[in-house]
């Protein structure tokens, strides 16, 4: 359903990553668990004494404390570690075990199951127009195999800044070189996708998977759609210069 709000060609498309490529709860399911496995061979004692509800409790509180890194989900993740093995009084070769464990859960996290829609629909957009990656998190597109579909990656730890933030959509429109209101940005979240798009000048487009109603009614999506299938579609029924 397009809400139309003045005439806007797409020059571009800014596509956010988690929850609207992959579901993200099963594979930070499965990160949390390599951790706890890799501590527990390899760190008992900080195994022990941070399971995986108390270490998840603990990443929690240090985000909690640390509003200024919460654009930086690896800071906060190396920073939890650092907390665990200094309460756990594991100090001996901490930090080159705080960065293996690390390695290894980054790793799981870049193992992703796409949504059934993304492989045909994510590579005809590309070749509808250009494609950049805008993500609060920290997904590493070459590992997942998807970098080639992308023009490329705007990362909130890179910019300092996370969605809804206006400036990270100012950067991705500046690496772009294009106007705010020709770029359409794809997400699932209301009020970090749609919401912050719009009030960065950008079209804001709402993939509702779930058949989810709308939050802000005042402030709808410009288009809402299910699935990445559903966006391509609506490309293609337009005028190729639109």
């Amino acid at each position: 359903m397009l809400r139309e709000t003045g005439p806007a060609r797409i020059a571009a498309i800014t596509l956010d990553l988690d929850d609207t490529l992959w579901p993200i709860r099963p594979v930070m399911e499965r990160c949390e668990q390599v951790l706890e496995a890799f501590l527990l061979e390899h760190a008992p004692a900080v195994a022990r004494r941070f399971p995986r509800p108390a270490m998840r409790a603990l990443r929690d509180a240090i985000a909690a404390e640390r509003p200024d890194l919460a654009h930086d989900y690896a800071a906060l993740r190396r920073l939890s570690l650092e907390r665990a093995f200094a309460e756990a009084g594991v100090h001996e070769g901490a930090e080159t075990l705080i960065e293996h464990a690390y390695v290894a859960f980054y790793a799981e996290r870049n193992r992703v199951e796409l949504y059934e829609d993304v492989p045909l629909a994510l590579p005809a957009l590309a070749t509808r127009c250009r494609v950049l990656a805008l993500t609060n998190g920290n997904a590493d597109l070459e590992r997942i195999g998807l970098a080639e579909h992308f023009h490329g990656a705007v990362l909130a730890r890179e910019v300092g800044v996370g969605k809804p933030d206006a400036r990270i959509f100012a950067h991705a429109c500046r690496l772009l070189g294009t106007e705010p209101h020709t770029v359409w940005h794809v997400g699932d979240d209301p009020e970090l996708d749609v919401l912050g798009a719009k009030r960065a000048g950008l079209r804001g487009v709402w993939i509702n998977r779930n058949g989810q109603d709308w939050p802000y009614p005042d402030h709808p999506p410009d288009l809402v759609v299910r699935d990445l299938a559903e966006l391509q579609a609506w490309l293609d029924r337009l005028p190729t210069d639109w």
